[in-house]
């Protein structure tokens, strides 16, 4: 089944993206709660319509994207949690921690566009993978430590 997204689905697409989902999802899940829409001639033109209209919109949130990215650079974040004396960690590092300490630092990430490519669950440095843009992803390091 081809659908059209509405929205960004973590894992899925972005927004106006014409995927091919299992039936079942597309008809039961993504459509009925207003995040996709059935791909047949007219949403396609329509879509493609707003895609046009949006597309300058579009190379500005790009560009303010790669000036984030740039600010951030090869940043380095510490995030200081209980731990054992092994050296793994109690509870969990969560992306609200890392927007956190972003915030404090002056820039404004969406605590949805972060994701680790590990889960911490020991003390260590770990890769958060930052989605700013469509087409930009930016990795910046989180070292764990005990408090």
């Amino acid at each position: 089944m081809e659908i059209i997204l509405k929205q960004d689905i973590q894992g899925l697409g972005y927004k106006n993206d014409t995927i091919k989902v299992k039936a079942g999802y597309g008809r039961n899940f993504l459509i009925p709660n207003g995040s996709a829409m059935l791909a047949n001639e007219s949403n396609k033109r329509m879509t493609a319509e707003n895609i046009r209209q949006v597309a300058h919109k579009a190379a500005k949130l790009k560009q303010d994207a790669e000036a984030l990215a740039a600010k951030i650079g090869d940043m380095t974040i510490e995030i200081g949690t209980k731990a054992g004396e092994s050296g793994k960690i109690f509870g969990a590092v969560t992306a609200i921690q890392v927007v956190e300490i972003l915030k404090a630092k002056g820039f404004d990430v969406d605590r949805k566009k972060v994701s680790f490519k590990e889960q911490p669950k020991q003390l260590g440095a770990y890769i958060a993978i930052l989605d700013l843009h469509k087409e930009l992803k930016h990795t910046i390091t989180v070292n764990v430590v005990a408090e």
